[in-house]
């Protein structure tokens, strides 16, 4: 007889050790093709499983295409909120006639309530679900977005903003759903993959920008730009909850319930048996356990990479807008020698709106993100998640640097692509690591404050990127090299690789591995 792929067995005797392998469905027992996990090992079945068995037995189908597609959605909608700081702050620094900290201050306000909200997002989610937390934050992005094209002074479009941001906290939760469905061998390559959606959302952007800006102005280019967060909230719809916090919930049924759907859609089987759950726990999500023994350095030395990844990444993004400005508005190399007879480095930016050339030459860097993701993928599992965060940190302060040889228009180009693709790179490696090394119970939580401690670091990037450069691009660069130099200590110092690891339930499972 054919073997369903959601056929469950007893087994009723418990002093027998019943082990066979696990059978693709649609074979005949003299068919049978043993179902083999890492290492072309068969995965046997005993009378109980867990959600980790399972998704490994399930493996990488039609569903997780499927969840691809909708977080990328997720991921889409939020860099374009994202790359729109870099566009709309140097037009109202013009139309409004703006001090520039007035044009930092905007782009600054959204990240802090970046920063206020992960944390409590990270928490809905632990508590209440994934899917929940995402789709009230889709709603408000949505809602506050559109609602902030409608600014009448500069007060109201920072507080409008604002609350933008303290949406947007919530969306790097869509990792935690889906990694937290995706098999070993498998997770890091599609979670760095999400950054396709990224990248492809920057590239959007510019070119709506391009489109809108000339003709429409900023207002219509705001509203524009929430459309794909519009298209994510009716998503939702579709988006499954996670099995691993039903389990956490205690909840077996519902856990079931959603691997069978799974295995259903993908036309594998579920492993036989029993789905065993840890222990329930209503204590979810509390800050203190990111503190734990076996967290606690974990946890500093995230924060500090979120931090850098956040303060270079924008920082790059911002960067590119005020030097193409500087270079249209002053000398072609924007160096200048001082009454002191030694070099130094100066910006002359001035008002001046972004032209075409503008928009074309920061498409050319935006398009950057994706031999970034290329070059993640193709190493991540090679030199595992530490050496590969610790070398793209390394390559983007090397590129950096370069900055400072003063070279014209086409050399500044591509010293920004390659640096804005490496720190695009290591971005996503964090957001791959991170997941991994936080157990059920605590994972959008540690996902979340590591988001939150990255909004630090973006908010405090518009006063060096936009700010401190129109002084001296010499000490600007310097403290976006040496961050990322620091960073890159920092990813080696973490004291656990989860190249090849298990997700952990809970936290008392987590042990180091080698290096």
């Amino acid at each position: 007889m054919a073997l369903s792929p959601l056929e469950q067995v007893d087994i009723e005797d418990d002093n027998e050790d019943i082990f066979e392998p696990l059978c693709l469905p649609g074979r005949s027992d003299s068919e049978r093709t043993p179902l083999t996990g890492p290492n072309n090992k068969p995965y046997l079945v005993s009378d109980t499983f867990t959600v980790e068995d399972a998704v490994e037995a399930i493996g990488f189908g039609r569903f997780q295409i499927k969840l691809s597609v909708l977080s990328g959605l997720a991921w889409m909608a939020d860099a374009m909120e994202m790359m729109i700081l870099s566009i709309l702050s140097p037009q109202l620094l013009c139309e409004w006639q703006l001090s520039s900290w007035e044009e930092a201050f905007i782009t600054t306000i959204v990240f802090v309530g970046m920063m206020v909200s992960s944390s409590m997002w990270g928490n809905i989610c632990d508590r209440y679900g994934r899917r929940l937390g995402l789709f009230f934050s889709a709603v408000w992005i949505l809602y506050y977005g559109i609602l902030s094209a409608f600014s009448p002074t500069y007060i109201w479009i920072v507080l409008l903003r604002g609350i933008v941001g303290f949406g947007i906290g919530g969306v790097p939760q869509s990792v935690t759903l889906y990694a937290e469905f995706l098999p070993r061998k498998q997770r890091a390559q599609c979670v760095v993959f999400l950054e396709i959606f990224w990248a492809i959302g920057t590239c959007i952007e510019v070119v709506l920008a391009l489109v809108v800006m000339p003709t429409l102005g900023w207002r219509w280019l705001l509203i524009f730009s929430a459309i794909p967060c519009a298209i994510f909230a009716v998503s939702c719809k579709w988006l499954p909850e996670s099995a691993r916090y039903h389990v956490a919930c205690g909840e077996s049924e519902k856990a079931q319930n959603t691997l069978k759907k799974i295995a259903l859609e993908n036309n594998s089987p579920m492993p036989l048996g029993r789905l065993v759950l840890p222990e329930a726990t209503e204590k979810r999500g509390q800050f203190k356990d990111l503190f734990t023994p076996q967290l606690r350095l974990t946890t500093v030395l995230l924060w500090f990479i979120w931090f850098s990844n956040a303060f270079s990444y924008y920082g790059i993004v911002l960067m590119t807008t005020e030097l193409f400005q500087a270079q249209d508005s002053g000398d072609e190399s924007f160096c200048s020698a001082s009454q002191e007879g030694h070099e130094v480095f100066k910006c002359y930016a001035g008002c001046k709106y972004l032209n075409t050339k503008d928009y074309t030459d920061l498409l050319w860097t935006t398009v950057a993100e994706f031999p970034g993701l290329l070059v993640t993928m193709l190493i991540i599992e090679w030199l595992g998640r530490k050496r590969t965060m610790a070398l793209q940190f390394v390559m983007f302060a090397f590129f950096t640097f370069l900055l400072l040889t003063c070279g014209g228009r086409t050399w500044l180009t591509i010293f920004i692509f390659i640096a804005r693709a490496f720190i695009s790179g290591a971005f996503q490696a964090s957001y791959v690591y991170t997941p991994e090394i936080y157990p059920t119970t605590t994972r959008a939580l540690g996902l979340g404050t590591c988001s939150g401690v990255a909004r630090l670091g973006a908010l405090i990037t518009p006063f060096v990127a936009q700010v401190m450069l129109k002084s001296s691009i010499y000490v600007t660069v310097s403290v976006y090299g040496t961050i990322c130099l620091l960073a890159a200590v920092a990813s080696m110092l973490l004291p656990i690789e989860t190249k090849g690891r298990s997700m952990q339930e809970t936290g008392q499972t987590t042990q180091p591995q080698p290096r």
